[in-house]
Protein backbone atom coordinates (compact mmCIF):
# COMPACT_ATOMS: atom_id res chain seq x y z
CA UNK A 1 0.00 0.00 0.00
CA UNK A 2 1.73 3.09 -0.90
CA UNK A 3 1.51 6.01 0.82
CA UNK A 4 3.44 9.88 1.06
CA UNK A 5 4.74 11.65 4.27
CA UNK A 6 6.66 14.61 4.92
CA UNK A 7 5.97 16.51 1.12
CA UNK A 8 3.70 19.37 0.53
CA UNK A 9 1.05 18.11 -1.81
CA UNK A 10 -0.54 21.39 -2.84
CA UNK A 11 3.15 22.83 -3.38
CA UNK A 12 3.44 19.84 -6.01
CA UNK A 13 -0.08 19.82 -7.35
CA UNK A 14 0.87 23.33 -7.75
CA UNK A 15 4.22 22.41 -10.03
CA UNK A 16 1.98 19.83 -11.87
CA UNK A 17 -0.86 22.35 -12.89
CA UNK A 18 2.31 24.89 -14.48
CA UNK A 19 4.64 22.22 -15.90
CA UNK A 20 1.94 19.24 -16.98
CA UNK A 21 2.01 15.77 -16.36
CA UNK A 22 5.53 14.27 -15.79
CA UNK A 23 6.57 10.85 -15.22
CA UNK A 24 7.54 10.47 -11.42
CA UNK A 25 8.53 7.69 -9.11
CA UNK A 26 8.41 7.50 -5.00
CA UNK A 27 9.79 5.00 -2.70
CA UNK A 28 12.24 3.38 -0.21
CA UNK A 29 15.47 3.85 -2.79
CA UNK A 30 17.76 6.53 -2.88
CA UNK A 31 16.76 9.54 -4.78
CA UNK A 32 19.43 8.60 -7.85
CA UNK A 33 17.36 5.91 -8.20
CA UNK A 34 14.46 6.73 -8.08
CA UNK A 35 14.73 9.98 -10.46
CA UNK A 36 16.49 7.26 -12.88
CA UNK A 37 13.23 5.21 -12.75
CA UNK A 38 11.48 8.35 -13.80
CA UNK A 39 13.66 9.51 -16.63
CA UNK A 40 13.16 6.06 -17.76
CA UNK A 41 9.67 5.77 -18.03
CA UNK A 42 8.72 6.34 -21.95
CA UNK A 43 5.62 7.56 -21.79
CA UNK A 44 2.07 6.72 -23.80
CA UNK A 45 2.96 9.01 -27.06
CA UNK A 46 3.53 6.80 -29.79
CA UNK A 47 2.52 3.62 -27.94
CA UNK A 48 -0.63 1.25 -29.37
CA UNK A 49 -1.86 0.13 -25.63
CA UNK A 50 -5.24 -0.64 -26.86
CA UNK A 51 -3.59 -4.09 -28.76
CA UNK A 52 -2.82 -4.68 -25.29
CA UNK A 53 -6.55 -4.48 -23.53
CA UNK A 54 -8.37 -5.80 -26.73
CA UNK A 55 -10.55 -8.81 -26.78
CA UNK A 56 -9.15 -11.58 -28.67
CA UNK A 57 -12.44 -13.43 -30.04
CA UNK A 58 -15.53 -11.43 -30.41
CA UNK A 59 -18.36 -12.55 -27.72
CA UNK A 60 -21.85 -11.06 -27.36
CA UNK A 61 -23.73 -9.40 -24.72
CA UNK A 62 -27.36 -7.97 -23.92
CA UNK A 63 -30.30 -9.00 -24.96
CA UNK A 64 -32.05 -5.48 -26.65
CA UNK A 65 -34.19 -5.84 -29.87
CA UNK A 66 -31.42 -3.83 -32.19
CA UNK A 67 -27.97 -5.02 -33.10
CA UNK A 68 -25.13 -3.27 -32.44
CA UNK A 69 -21.02 -4.48 -33.02
CA UNK A 70 -18.81 -2.79 -30.45
CA UNK A 71 -14.95 -1.98 -31.42
CA UNK A 72 -13.57 -3.10 -27.96
CA UNK A 73 -10.86 -0.38 -27.02
CA UNK A 74 -11.54 -1.25 -23.71
CA UNK A 75 -14.92 -1.46 -22.98
CA UNK A 76 -16.40 -1.05 -19.82
CA UNK A 77 -18.85 -3.37 -18.71
CA UNK A 78 -21.05 -0.55 -17.30
CA UNK A 79 -21.52 0.65 -21.49
CA UNK A 80 -22.42 -3.03 -22.19
CA UNK A 81 -25.45 -2.73 -19.45
CA UNK A 82 -26.77 0.31 -21.18
CA UNK A 83 -26.44 -0.98 -24.59
CA UNK A 84 -27.45 -4.10 -23.31
CA UNK A 85 -31.43 -2.59 -23.03
CA UNK A 86 -31.20 -1.68 -26.32
CA UNK A 87 -29.26 -4.22 -28.55
CA UNK A 88 -27.81 -7.31 -28.49
CA UNK A 89 -24.31 -6.46 -28.91
CA UNK A 90 -21.57 -8.33 -30.68
CA UNK A 91 -17.92 -7.19 -29.05
CA UNK A 92 -15.31 -7.67 -31.51
CA UNK A 93 -11.40 -6.74 -31.67
CA UNK A 94 -10.05 -3.71 -32.23
CA UNK A 95 -8.45 -4.40 -35.30
CA UNK A 96 -11.51 -5.36 -37.25
CA UNK A 97 -11.57 -4.47 -40.37
CA UNK A 98 -14.82 -2.59 -41.63
CA UNK A 99 -16.10 -5.39 -44.08
CA UNK A 100 -16.11 -7.73 -41.32
CA UNK A 101 -18.59 -5.65 -39.26
CA UNK A 102 -20.85 -4.86 -42.59
CA UNK A 103 -21.22 -8.55 -42.66
CA UNK A 104 -22.69 -9.05 -39.03
CA UNK A 105 -25.68 -6.55 -40.52
CA UNK A 106 -25.65 -4.39 -37.77
CA UNK A 107 -28.20 -1.28 -37.13
CA UNK A 108 -24.91 0.16 -35.43
CA UNK A 109 -21.70 0.28 -34.54
CA UNK A 110 -20.41 1.25 -31.19
CA UNK A 111 -16.79 2.75 -30.31
CA UNK A 112 -15.72 2.23 -26.62
CA UNK A 113 -13.65 4.09 -24.30
CA UNK A 114 -9.72 3.13 -24.21
CA UNK A 115 -6.51 3.72 -23.42
CA UNK A 116 -3.57 5.37 -25.33
CA UNK A 117 -2.08 7.68 -27.96
CA UNK A 118 -5.27 7.77 -30.56
CA UNK A 119 -2.78 8.56 -33.10
CA UNK A 120 -1.42 5.48 -32.99
CA UNK A 121 -4.76 2.91 -33.57
CA UNK A 122 -4.52 4.06 -37.23
CA UNK A 123 -6.24 0.22 -38.09
CA UNK A 124 -9.21 1.58 -36.32
CA UNK A 125 -9.58 5.25 -37.63
CA UNK A 126 -9.17 3.25 -41.43
CA UNK A 127 -11.93 0.69 -40.14
CA UNK A 128 -14.50 3.73 -39.09
CA UNK A 129 -13.61 5.26 -42.63
CA UNK A 130 -15.22 2.55 -43.92
CA UNK A 131 -18.11 2.76 -41.79
CA UNK A 132 -19.06 5.81 -42.20
CA UNK A 133 -22.24 6.56 -44.17
CA UNK A 134 -23.03 2.80 -44.10
CA UNK A 135 -24.46 2.60 -40.35
CA UNK A 136 -24.65 4.83 -37.43
CA UNK A 137 -21.63 5.39 -35.40
CA UNK A 138 -21.61 6.35 -31.63
CA UNK A 139 -18.22 6.77 -30.01
CA UNK A 140 -17.50 7.38 -26.21
CA UNK A 141 -13.81 8.49 -25.31
CA UNK A 142 -11.17 6.69 -26.83
CA UNK A 143 -13.77 5.91 -29.66
CA UNK A 144 -14.83 9.58 -30.07
CA UNK A 145 -11.19 10.07 -31.04
CA UNK A 146 -10.66 7.29 -33.09
CA UNK A 147 -14.04 9.32 -34.96
CA UNK A 148 -12.56 12.56 -35.21
CA UNK A 149 -9.11 10.88 -36.61
CA UNK A 150 -11.73 8.66 -38.96
CA UNK A 151 -13.00 12.63 -39.89
CA UNK A 152 -9.51 13.90 -41.09
CA UNK A 153 -9.33 15.69 -37.50
CA UNK A 154 -6.22 15.73 -35.24
CA UNK A 155 -5.61 14.88 -31.67
CA UNK A 156 -3.12 16.33 -29.14
CA UNK A 157 -1.95 15.42 -25.82
CA UNK A 158 -3.19 17.65 -22.85
CA UNK A 159 -1.24 19.34 -20.58
CA UNK A 160 -2.75 17.21 -17.65
CA UNK A 161 -5.40 15.41 -18.18
CA UNK A 162 -8.91 15.39 -17.74
CA UNK A 163 -9.69 12.71 -14.49
CA UNK A 164 -12.48 12.57 -11.89
CA UNK A 165 -16.37 12.53 -11.80
CA UNK A 166 -17.12 16.35 -11.86
CA UNK A 167 -15.95 18.02 -14.86
CA UNK A 168 -18.81 20.72 -16.19
CA UNK A 169 -19.81 20.61 -19.66
CA UNK A 170 -22.46 22.21 -21.61
CA UNK A 171 -24.45 21.17 -24.19
CA UNK A 172 -24.60 23.28 -27.32
CA UNK A 173 -28.11 22.82 -28.42
CA UNK A 174 -29.45 23.32 -25.02
CA UNK A 175 -26.95 25.13 -23.39
CA UNK A 176 -27.77 22.88 -20.31
CA UNK A 177 -24.39 22.40 -18.44
CA UNK A 178 -23.86 18.13 -17.56
CA UNK A 179 -21.64 17.18 -14.64
CA UNK A 180 -19.56 14.32 -16.36
CA UNK A 181 -16.93 11.81 -15.43
CA UNK A 182 -13.70 11.98 -17.57
CA UNK A 183 -10.88 9.84 -17.52
CA UNK A 184 -8.45 10.74 -20.75
CA UNK A 185 -5.24 12.71 -21.70
CA UNK A 186 -5.71 13.16 -25.30
CA UNK A 187 -8.21 15.17 -27.12
CA UNK A 188 -9.36 16.44 -30.41
CA UNK A 189 -8.07 19.77 -31.81
CA UNK A 190 -10.72 22.52 -32.09
CA UNK A 191 -11.73 23.34 -35.18
CA UNK A 192 -9.66 20.27 -36.94
CA UNK A 193 -12.96 18.82 -38.88
CA UNK A 194 -14.82 20.10 -41.37
CA UNK A 195 -17.84 17.90 -41.79
CA UNK A 196 -18.68 17.82 -37.76
CA UNK A 197 -19.87 20.00 -35.52
CA UNK A 198 -18.90 20.24 -31.73
CA UNK A 199 -21.59 19.74 -29.47
CA UNK A 200 -20.37 19.47 -26.36
CA UNK A 201 -17.60 21.80 -25.10
CA UNK A 202 -15.34 21.94 -21.09
CA UNK A 203 -16.46 24.48 -19.22
CA UNK A 204 -13.06 24.19 -17.28
CA UNK A 205 -11.01 24.83 -20.29
CA UNK A 206 -12.83 24.68 -23.58
CA UNK A 207 -11.91 20.88 -24.60
CA UNK A 208 -14.51 19.22 -27.60
CA UNK A 209 -16.45 17.43 -25.54
CA UNK A 210 -18.52 16.11 -28.41
CA UNK A 211 -19.25 15.78 -32.38
CA UNK A 212 -21.82 15.32 -34.35
CA UNK A 213 -21.45 14.84 -38.23
CA UNK A 214 -23.01 17.36 -40.44
CA UNK A 215 -24.64 14.53 -43.53
CA UNK A 216 -24.05 11.19 -42.06
CA UNK A 217 -25.47 9.53 -38.94
CA UNK A 218 -22.05 9.67 -36.36
CA UNK A 219 -21.48 11.69 -33.11
CA UNK A 220 -19.24 11.00 -30.03
CA UNK A 221 -18.61 12.52 -26.80
CA UNK A 222 -15.20 12.96 -25.11
CA UNK A 223 -16.56 11.75 -21.25
CA UNK A 224 -18.52 8.59 -20.03
CA UNK A 225 -22.29 9.00 -20.23
CA UNK A 226 -22.67 5.69 -18.81
CA UNK A 227 -20.86 6.73 -15.36
CA UNK A 228 -22.79 7.60 -12.42
CA UNK A 229 -20.66 10.97 -10.80
CA UNK A 230 -23.65 11.76 -9.04
CA UNK A 231 -26.56 12.80 -11.69
CA UNK A 232 -27.20 11.03 -15.19
CA UNK A 233 -26.67 13.78 -17.21
CA UNK A 234 -25.63 12.00 -20.23
CA UNK A 235 -27.91 8.85 -20.25
CA UNK A 236 -29.49 10.47 -23.04
CA UNK A 237 -27.09 9.75 -25.72
CA UNK A 238 -27.77 6.07 -25.81
CA UNK A 239 -31.50 6.83 -26.59
CA UNK A 240 -30.09 9.05 -29.56
CA UNK A 241 -28.09 6.48 -31.03
CA UNK A 242 -31.05 4.11 -30.55
CA UNK A 243 -33.11 6.61 -32.65
CA UNK A 244 -30.26 6.82 -35.38
CA UNK A 245 -30.16 3.37 -35.95
CA UNK A 246 -33.84 2.91 -36.14
CA UNK A 247 -34.46 5.87 -38.52
CA UNK A 248 -31.47 4.12 -40.25
CA UNK A 249 -33.58 0.75 -40.08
Amino acid sequence: MPGITGVDTRRLTRHIREAGSMPAAFGTADETSLKAAALAEPGTDGVDLVATVTTEAPYTAGTGPLRVVAYDFGIKTSILRLLGDIATIEVVPASTPADEVLARTPDGVFLSNGTGDPAVVTYARDAVQGLLGEVPVFGICLGHQILATALGGTTYKLKFGHHGGNHPVRRQETGGVEITSQNHNYAVLEGSIDDADATHVNLNDGVVEGLRCHDIPAFSVQYHPEAGPGPHDARYLFDEFAQLMRAKA
